[in-house]
Order: C-alpha cells, then sequence, then structure tokens
C-alpha cells in the first residue's frame, strides 16, 4: 500500500464525482513503488555524483528497476525544490529524496503537504524539530572519515619533512572551504585534528569559496592557498577545481567524495566519502515494509556509511594504510574520539582547553546556543541530530575570509 491512504481516498470521490479542492500536490497509486530522488547537480559534481552511485548500489540490492527510481538533477535550492518534489509525487513516488543542504524547507513544504509519502533529506536540520511522521534528515558521522584522511595527509607531511623538502615549521595545509557552515567546519577541523595526530607542528588555512560547486573559483582559491605556502590540499567542495590545481602542481592532495587518482595520478592521496548505499536501501525497505523512517539516522563507519577510497601508494608515505588500520579500529572501538577535550596541545581556544560548548542543536532563524555538546571528555558530534553542529574556531586554523 506504501502508505497511499490518502490518494485512495481522492480516487473514490472522483470516481463518485465529488467535487472538492485538494492540495496542488498529490499523488495516485498503481501499488508499484518508487523512489524519486532530488539532486542539486549532476553526476559532474563529485558530491552529487557520490548519492548517484550509491542510490544505483541501493537500486540493485533491492531490484529495483530504471522505471522505479526517478531522478531529477540539477534542481537548485529554491521553489524548483517543491516543484519538482510534486511532480515526483504526482509520477508515483513513495519515498522522496533530496541531497542538498538548502533544499530542505521546499521540501518540507511538499512534506506537510502530502503526509501519505515519505520525505527524506540529506544533511538537513528539521526534521527533529518539525515532529512530522513523514520527514527525515540522514548524515554520517563523515568526521571519522575526514580524521583518517588528515592522519594521511599527516603522514604524508612527516615523509616530506624527513626528506627535507620542508622543514617542520613549514607545515601548513590548504583547504578549498564550499561556504562556513558547521557541516564544512566540523569536516575541516575533524582534517586538521587527524594531521595533527601524527604531525604536532601541523596548521592550516582556510580559505571559502561561496559556492558548493563552481570549478574556476575552487581552482583558483587552491592555486592562492599554495601560492600562500600551503604544501597540501584538501577541499570541502564538490568539482574537480582544487584536485586539478594540485596536479598541475605537483601538490599532494586530500579530496572529497570520491577517488580522483584517474585525473590526478601523482598528487592524489586519498578521499573520505559517505557511502549513502546503506540510508537509500533502509529508507526503501522500510516504506515498502510499512514501518517508520527514523526521524534523525546517522551513519558510521560500523554500518558502512563512512569510508575512504583506497590509497594512491604513488603519492601517500610509507605505512599509510596499516596505520589508518590502527586508527579505524579504535574509531570504531569507541577508545578514540576525533573532538577529544582532554588532550593537550589537541583542542585549544586562545591557548586553553575547551570544557564546555553550547551547541545550535535546534537550530533557529537566530542559530541561538541550546545545547551542551562536551561530556565525557569529547565533544559529541551527529549525536543530538544528524546533521554536523560543531562550529567551534580552534588554534591552529586560520581563516583567511568569511565568505568567497
Amino acid at each position: 500500500m506504501f502508505k497511499r491512504v490518502l490518494s485512495l481516498v481522492i480516487a473514490v470521490m472522483m470516481i463518485a464525482g465529488a467535487a472538492m479542492t485538494f492540495s496542488s500536490c498529490t499523488t495516485g497509486d498503481d501499488g508499484v513503488f518508487r523512489l524519486g530522488v532530488i539532486l542539486l547537480h549532476d553526476e559532474f559534481s563529485t558530491y552529487d555524483l557520490n548519492f548517484i552511485n550509491g542510490i544505483n548500489a541501493a537500486a540493485k540490492a533491492l531490484g529495483l528497476t530504471a522505471e522505479q527510481v526517478i531522478i531529477k538533477k540539477n534542481i537548485p535550492e529554491s521553489n524548483d525544490c517543491y516543484e519538482a518534489a510534486c511532480d515526483l509525487v504526482a509520477e508515483g513516488c513513495d519515498v522522496i529524496f533530496a541531497d542538498s543542504f538548502g533544499h530542505e524547507s521546499f521540501l518540507l513544504k511538499a512534506a506537510k503537504e502530502n503526509p501519505n509519502v515519505e520525505f527524506c533529506h540529506a544533511t538537513g536540520t528539521m526534521a527533529h524539530t518539525e515532529k512530522l511522521d513523514n520527514f527525515h534528515n540522514a548524515f554520517a558521522a563523515i568526521y571519522e572519515g575526514r580524521f583518517l584522511a588528515g592522519v594521511a595527509a599527516g603522514l604524508k607531511i612527516n615523509e616530506m619533512i624527513e626528506s627535507g623538502k620542508i622543514t617542520a615549521e613549514q607545515a601548513k595545509m590548504g583547504y578549498v572551504g564550499a561556504h562556513p557552515y558547521a557541516e564544512v567546519i566540523s569536516g575541516y577541523t575533524s582534517f586538521y585534528l587527524g594531521a595533527k595526530s601524527v604531525c604536532p607542528s601541523v596548521t592550516m588555512e582556510v580559505q571559502f569559496t561561496g559556492d558548493w560547486y563552481h570549478e574556476t573559483k575552487e581552482n583558483n582559491t587552491a592555486l592562492a592557498l599554495i601560492n600562500n605556502g600551503c604544501i597540501l590540499i584538501s577541499q570541502h567542495a564538490d568539482s574537480m577545481g582544487a584536485p586539478t590545481a594540485c596536479e598541475d602542481k605537483g601538490v599532494p592532495n586530500v579530496s572529497y567524495n570520491g577517488s580522483t587518482v584517474k585525473d590526478c595520478p601523482e598528487t592524489f592521496i586519498i578521499s573520505s566519502r559517505i557511502d549513502w548505499t546503506p540510508y537509500i536501501k533502509y529508507i526503501c525497505e522500510q516504506a515498502m515494509a510499512d514501518k517508520p523512517i527514523d526521524t534523525d539516522w546517522t551513519g558510521t563507519i560500523a554500518n558502512g556509511a563512512v569510508v575512504v577510497t583506497e590509497i594512491n601508494e604513488k603519492a601517500a608515505a610509507a605505512g599509510t594504510a596499516a596505520k589508518l588500520e590502527d586508527v579505524k579500529a579504535q574509531l570504531v572501538a569507541g577508545t578514540l574520539h576525533v573532538f577529544d577535550v582532554t588532550k593537550d596541545n589537541y583542542i585549544t581556544v586562545n591557548g586553553e582547553k575547551v570544557t564546555s560548548y553550547m551547541a545550535d542543536v535546534d537550530t533557529d532563524d537566530k542559530f541561538t546556543p541550546d545545547t551542551e555538546a562536551i561530556y565525557g571528555g569529547y565533544f559529541h558530534e551527529s549525536e543530538k541530530r544528524s546533521a554536523p553542529y560543531f562550529n567551534m574556531a580552534i588554534d591552529g586554523i586560520t581563516i583567511l575570509n568569511n565568505e568567497g
């Protein structure tokens, strides 16, 4: 039935000739399960390609046909998202999934109009406060994957120091960020902490582009960081702009959302990413069985949602694979916490350890801090809701601009 009670009632009334006005966003039911997907960009964006790969893998595992998976690409963070959601509802989709933060309010509007359809949203913050039975958020503890990638970066820098290519004082990384949002801040901080855990002298500069996907801006930003003395580059931006700049300049690179080794064989080291296959499979299975979907779902290393790519041995430091396996085992066991506030010279602000932090978990229009996030010796990221809320400015990271 896939929760189509409302649409069946509508159908009966239409047959009976009833004249009533319903929402502009309603659906029919032919008994066939369908998944609808709304993407911010397309397969040319590493971010969206990562979702496409996860959706295809989940569909294959579930035996869904191409006709049962309807994907709408290049849908901006505007009312176009609402219209796309309405189109998917009209096409009989039982679950509708959107992949970008700015889609949320428009997807929520469609969810309120269609309580018989499940709406799922990646990186969003509103599901746990809106409390709609059919509106859900999802993200993953990608900060652990970023940390692992940072360890690989730190080992590479150590190799550069030991070979005499740079001094310990020149161990400065660069980071191409899209926007100064908690998701990006959490990501670059965990990456930096991973590097610092093996290379204590490392520092990092962050420059924002102001766009999730803008190849020219990302390329130019990476070049600016390289010209400013950054000897390794990573990113939270969605194009090949930064990796290409690194390959052209011979600068080691840690990418995001997938391997770039094919295009950057000399400089690509590793990439972390969220594998969305487990979540897409989960929401489809729950809907098919008329079972509830988690309001906030957080993927982990343990459930296969947080992964790193194969290491490019040509560019990575010797011993990287073994070290990452050791660190990964500690993360899974819970004996290592990325945002540990008890360690000396690790997470400090103005030279002082951080012992308390009120995070903005129940987001409002003023981003009011509302939840203590530090207890038990570490910052509990993505536990109060799935989307990141770590947005602390720690020592060792220099922000070069507030926005692109």
